[in-house]
């Protein structure tokens, strides 16, 4: 740079020199923040895990209540899937030290098939393990496939105000037709099997069809009752107007038609019922680095976003 520059180009010069050396700071400064997050994030999940497997080990060694949540909507590609649920109470009997397994519930029901396959296991591990009773304790709601599971139990219990029962089934639909043909819209569907489409929306309902679906909906609802009065036995009340059509009742009142057998949860089935205060939950997590993973995924995302993105007027 010659001595010839007049002194406006000499200070712009400068400015812009300047301004580079700050960008190049801040950026520094953003990259050694990051890497100190990181490393602060990982050794705080790496602490977590270590305490966890710590604690668990020292727990399940005495004699306890084993705890198995039962969370949700109950579906094959939910938290309430049957093979969490199923995995998770073989654990609980399988160990020696477990006085009685506490199943709590809070669902308002979800798929027949994944809701029987916990029935079976229930019954299924009871034989097995007969010495280790399992109660289930009801908290807000146990409707449809959850009392379905419930029922399996050597005794059901929950608060007064629980919601309990809807023993039924049910198979939901919509139908556009009259829609489509204010619109103007035409229906084009091929099908091999003339009741392949039964269920299509846009077509007017066929009813054949639909006798055919309420006939294996009846089915389906018998193999629900069945199970319940396997379960229940004479506790139930088959006198009650409506027991297996469907209808809700509170814990309250559940107790008197013998949908369920008493009012407590589960501290109290722990410490009065099985004889074990301390209670050790089996339910099964996420995977805390699959976890940890997504997680560190997210904040590297909103960190760049936040560094990189372009300004927007909001």
């Amino acid at each position: 740079m010659s001595d010839n520059n007049t002194p406006w180009e000499r200070e712009v010069i400068t400015q812009l020199a300047e301004a580079s050396l700050k960008e190049q700071r801040r950026s520094r400064r953003w990259g050694i923040i990051f890497k100190l997050l990181t490393f602060a994030y990982i050794g705080v999940v790496l602490f977590m895990i270590s305490e966890s497997s710590s604690l668990s080990t020292v727990s399940i060694e005495g004699k306890h209540t084993a705890l198995v949540d039962l969370t949700g909507v109950i579906a094959d590609n939910e938290r309430a899937n049957a093979d969490d649920i199923v995995a998770a109470l073989r654990d609980a009997f399988k160990n020696e030290n477990t006085a009685g397994v506490v199943l709590r519930i809070n669902s308002p029901g979800g798929s027949p098939v994944q809701s029987g396959y916990i029935y079976d296991e229930i019954r299924r591990l009871r034989e097995e393990y007969p010495d280790t009773p399992l109660y289930a304790v009801i908290t807000d709601i146990c409707a449809s496939g959850g009392y379905y599971i419930a029922s399996a139990a050597d005794k059901i219990y929950a608060d007064k105000a629980s919601i309990v029962g809807s023993i039924g089934v049910r198979m939901d639909n919509f139908g556009f037709v009259d829609a489509m043909q204010k619109i103007g819209v035409e229906r084009r569907t091929l099908t091999a099997g003339e009741n392949k489409a039964l269920l299509d929306p846009f077509l007017p309902v066929n009813e054949k069809a639909k006798q055919h679906m309420q006939v294996m909906l009846s089915e389906i609802h018998q193999q629900f009752i069945h199970s319940v009065k396997e379960g229940r036995g004479d506790r139930l009340d088959t006198s009650v107007d409506g027991l297996f059509s469907g209808l809700i009742w509170t814990g309250e009142a559940a107790v008197k038609n013998g949908l369920i057998d008493e009012l407590a949860s589960t501290s109290y089935v722990a410490r009065e019922v099985i004889g074990e205060e301390t209670i050790v939950d089996y339910t099964l997590q996420d995977d805390i680095l699959e976890r940890f993973a997504e997680r560190l995924g997210t904040t590297v995302a909103q960190v760049i976003s936040t560094r990189f993105s372009s300004p927007t007027l909001r």
